[in-house]
This record gives structure tokens, C-alpha cells and sequence, in this order.
């Protein structure tokens, strides 16, 4: 029962400070499954991460569901689910409606133009651990490859993240595979 509370709370409070969309969540939730509860490793949640944005739907919703079955099962994932959607739905009603009262006042205005770059922060410093760790695995040659690759596959020509992402999960798991086999002949 205690684990069931411990979702509630994590998710809960995603929901509650993830302003911004699935982007300003992503970081907070690394922060609780992986700093704070440790449900996954910085792996796990690199993969969790890559084949939920593959996938159709709110990123946080699909994050709280896969950490919730795995933690918690079946309630583990209608709880986090729900922790995570319940505030973003009573907020949204609050904030839509103040915003909409206040919207001609310069201090809303500037908290919602100050939104982005903070979640620009937080998503950068997200993305550099995942290369250090892409750096501990795969060496910098093949991480900057990566990285300089992906950069110009979606900035210049504008190739859909869910088609990348297919790709390097496709790179990853052929990968993995290949090395086991690799292991099992050595090892015979």
C-alpha cells in the first residue's frame, strides 16, 4: 500500500508542477522515478523515454502508466495515471480561467513568455546526461554521430522524432543482439 502512495505523491506532483506540456514533465519525472524513488536507472528511463515518444499521446500519461505497472502493477498504473492527469485537470480549469480574467496584465504575460526558457533549461540538461551516459556506452565518436546526425535529420530536414526514434531503438536492439552472440561464441 505504501508503494500505491509513493506513486500517487510522485505522479501528483508532475501533474501539479508540469506546466508547460510533456516537455517541462519529462524532467520531473526523471527526477522522481530515477533520483528520488529509484524505480528505473538512468538506462531504463533512456529507453522508457525513447519508445514512449514513439508512440501517440501525452508523454507524461504514458511515462506514469509504464512506471506504475512496473512498480505497482495494474492499480500501480491506473494510480499513476490518475495522480498525474487529476491536477493537470482542475489546474487547467483554475489557470485557463484566471489567465483569461488577467490576460491584459504585463505580469501574466511575462510569466508565460518566461515558461519557455526554463523548460529549455531543463530539457538541455536532460539531454546532456543522456549523451554523457550515450558517451559511457557507445564512446563520443558514435554519440557525436549521433547526435550531430539526429540534429540535422530533424532541424533541417525535418524527419518526424517518432521515425529517428524507431531507428536508433531499431540500432540499439540489433546491437544488444549482436554482442550477445558475440559473448555465447566466446563463451562456448
Amino acid at each position: 500500500m505504501i508503494i500505491q502512495w509513493k506513486l500517487f505523491l510522485a505522479f501528483f506532483r508532475v501533474g501539479m508542477l508540469g506546466y508547460g506540456g510533456g516537455p517541462s514533465s519529462i524532467p520531473l519525472i526523471h527526477t522522481e522515478v530515477v533520483d528520488k524513488y529509484k524505480w528505473l536507472n538512468k538506462d531504463d528511463f533512456s529507453d522508457v523515454l525513447a519508445i514512449a515518444n514513439a508512440l501517440p499521446g501525452p508523454i507524461a500519461t504514458k511515462l506514469a502508466g509504464y512506471v506504475g505497472w512496473r512498480t505497482g502493477g495494474v492499480v500501480g498504473m491506473l494510480n499513476a495515471i490518475i495522480a498525474t492527469t487529476l491536477p493537470t485537470v482542475f489546474l487547467l480549469m483554475l489557470l485557463l480561467s484566471t489567465l483569461n480574467h488577467f490576460k491584459g496584465v504585463a505580469w501574466v504575460q511575462g510569466m508565460s513568455n518566461a515558461v519557455v526558457p526554463v523548460v529549455g533549461v531543463m530539457l538541455a540538461t536532460l539531454t546532456w546526461e543522456f549523451i554523457e551516459k550515450s558517451k559511457e556506452s557507445l564512446g563520443w565518436k558514435i554519440t557525436s554521430l549521433i547526435v550531430v546526425a539526429s540534429f540535422i535529420l530533424l532541424y533541417f530536414l525535418n524527419v518526424h522524432p517518432a521515425i529517428l526514434i524507431g531507428c536508433l531503438v531499431g540500432y540499439a536492439f540489433f546491437s544488444k543482439s549482436k554482442n550477445e552472440k558475440k559473448k555465447k561464441v566466446k563463451a562456448s
